[in-house]
């Protein structure tokens, strides 16, 4: 009976997963056929007849913007980190006035919906001049990974054994010292999955992408991947291509890091 069940389970499971990545599949599918059998009836479930040509435009045309995401991406990481990893700190160790209120509120600023951020944004870098700018970007793209971060910092952070608090202090060193010396270097995995996630919030934004530079120089991929089907409705090739080389840094970053991240989202769950 027991294997039976387990045997249901692993085809149910199976099923859902097959169900989920079909789209996937489809789009590597199309990004490889050419565009005259994307006519056909019944569709080509298979590219029989492989062609490189959307590849090829993607390499031609949207280099600039898979440019633009990373700088976007690798900028929103280390702004999240410099703020949310002091933050975290601050909230776990030093024990502040307000840190419960303070945690409090950064759950609701999970909870507000990026398109009203996006509003409240734009009426800011209107007056200030940051309107279509890769900076403004990163800044607007922070604050939806900051909160996160900080709050995966303090639960990191409460677990850290107080005895080698106790050792950095009897050796002089002071609250900052310590952070440094001490908190950051056993916080690997917490840094790493913040990071992580905060490039790939900013690596797959398109809301304040829209609402903040759409007219800019530099767009990201997104945006860039949007306006390109909003003026070639013909060539689905070149924009499933597009959309399979945004996908393969997040997809790698996944697989890299996946044993990284599992330890530093369960960080601070269990305590002795």
């Amino acid at each position: 009976m027991t294997t039976q069940r387990s045997w249901w389970k692993t085809a149910l499971g199976i099923f859902f997963t097959l169900l989920m990545l079909f789209p996937v599949y489809w789009m590597v599918n199309v990004s490889f056929t050419e565009t005259r059998d994307l006519r056909s009836s019944p569709p080509h479930w298979f590219p029989w007849n492989p062609t490189f040509d959307g590849y090829e435009a993607v390499f031609a045309q949207q280099l600039p913007a898979l440019g633009t995401s990373l700088l976007i991406g690798l900028g929103c990481v280390v702004l999240t980190v410099v703020i949310a990893a002091p933050a975290g700190y601050a909230l776990a160790l030093l024990h502040l006035r307000g840190g419960r209120t303070l945690n409090f509120l950064l759950l609701v600023a999970q909870m507000i919906p990026a398109v009203v951020m996006a509003m409240g944004f734009y009426a800011v870098y209107n007056s200030l001049g940051l309107l279509n700018s890769v900076g403004g970007l990163i800044i607007a793209d922070s604050t939806i990974a900051v909160p996160f971060g900080v709050l995966l910092f303090t639960a990191f952070m409460a677990g850290i054994p107080r005895e080698l608090l106790q050792a950095a202090r009897v050796d002089g060193a002071g609250p900052w010292r310590t952070f440094v010396s001490i908190v950051l270097p056993v916080s690997r995995n917490s840094i790493l999955t913040v990071s992580l996630f905060a490039f790939l919030w900013a690596w797959s934004d398109f809301i304040f992408a829209s609402t903040l530079n759409r007219n800019g120089n530099l767009i990201p991929i997104t945006l860039s991947i949007y306006n390109y089907i909003g003026n070639n409705t013909t060539q689905w090739n070149a924009i499933m291509a597009t959309a399979v080389v945004a996908s393969v840094p997040a997809t790698v970053l996944l697989v890299v890091a996946q044993r990284y991240v599992a330890a530093g989202v369960t960080a601070g769950a269990v305590k002795d």
